[in-house]
């Protein structure tokens, strides 16, 4: 490791140099840095501490010294405050970090307009965008996508690659549970109406729900915080459902501190359950039961997609969609339906 790091203060250290440090071949240095889905996370990770160690700038940013690229990506997220984006702002920023990128991180506050005004002025800023549950039109991504690279996470568009987390099909997950526990007359509590996962998942649940012969209802729009809550729960409690499937963790963890006011026993009197497993859902009262699903890997392929477009050697590995799988964790949350 000493010899490897004087070679590093004498000459910009080479790839070989990384694959030597690391232990590993050549190749497989430039498919953890470039594509980390095709390598596994040990090695990986010893691939990304060895170029760190090295301060290794990989190619692509090498390049774009000479080609005017500012060697910056731009993550556009709806909510910063939301622990659900946490995982993917630390999932993007590690897999940029190790490619020789710096990530830009924009808050869009749940506002397509303020989404549409940053991709346009950010265009000479940054070489790509990663739009993280974007609120924009198809139209708006296909005039964006037209002349920048672009990444979508959780909203899928036919004209720019996507990663899409699960949660439709998770929703089955969720209603195969409740029904399992007896339950027959279930809410679905909605999140913005600009939100094209909270579409998806109201479509899926009411396709299952009367398939399955279910007694059904839907309360929102919703903010997707914690202090809508009381109103979403005071909506759900009109409907007389013993379940509820929620857009977010944020917005169930309220309703669970509203239905408690009210003298609403959960889950005696009402079943809930959420949506991201986000940092906390197991420490609410009672523990929450949720939609999990890896939203860190989903940000690093996300990344792998993005430097697909940018860099020509890699333009073979490029995919226009990733499915990341979810699970239904089961917590406290949820019980049988009252007689």
């Amino acid at each position: 490791m000493a010899d490897a790091k004087a070679r590093a203060t004498a000459a910009p250290p080479t790839i070989r140099d990384v694959a030597e440090l690391a232990g590993v071949a050549t190749s497989t240095v430039s498919r953890a840095l470039s594509n980390p889905g095709r390598v596994n996370r040990v090695t990986r990770e010893r691939v990304e501490q060895a170029a760190a160690s090295l301060n290794y700038v990989p190619s692509s940013q090498a390049r774009g010294l000479s080609s005017g690229r500012t060697n910056a990506i731009a993550l556009l997220v709806p909510d910063v405050t939301n622990p659900f984006y946490f995982d993917i702002i630390r999932g993007t920023q590690n897999q940029l970090k190790a490619a020789g990128y710096t990530q830009l991180l924009v808050d869009t506050e749940e506002s397509a307009e303020m989404e549409a005004d940053t991709l346009r002025k950010m265009q000479r800023t940054a070489d790509g965008f990663i739009l993280a549950a974007s609120r924009l039109t198809d139209a708006q991504i296909l005039e964006a996508a037209s002349t920048q690279a672009i990444v979508t996470i959780n909203r899928s568009s036919a004209n720019a690659p996507t990663v899409m987390i699960d949660t439709p099909g998770a929703v089955v997950q969720a209603l195969e549970h409740l029904t399992s526990l007896g339950h027959s007359k279930i809410c679905y509590v909605g999140g913005p109406a600009s939100s094209w996962s909270n579409a998806k998942r109201w479509k899926t649940f009411e396709d299952e729900s009367r398939e399955r012969g279910l007694i059904t209802s839907h309360v929102g729009p919703f903010t997707p915080k914690t202090t809508s809550g009381a109103a979403a729960a005071d909506a759900a409690a009109r409907t007389g459902a013993t379940a509820c499937i929620v857009f977010n963790d944020l917005l169930a963890i309220g309703m669970l501190q509203r239905l408690r006011e009210r003298g609403i026993r959960v889950p005696e009197d009402m079943s809930i359950v959420g949506c991201d497993d986000i940092f906390g859902a197991d420490f609410c009262n009672p523990p929450l039961t949720t939609i999990a699903s890896p939203i860190e890997q989903a940000g690093r392929v996300a990344v792998s997609m993005l430097l697909a477009q940018l860099d020509p050697l890699h333009a073979g590995s490029t995919r226009r969609l990733a499915v990341m799988p979810t699970h239904l964790t089961v917590r406290g949350s949820t019980g049988p339906a009252p007689s």
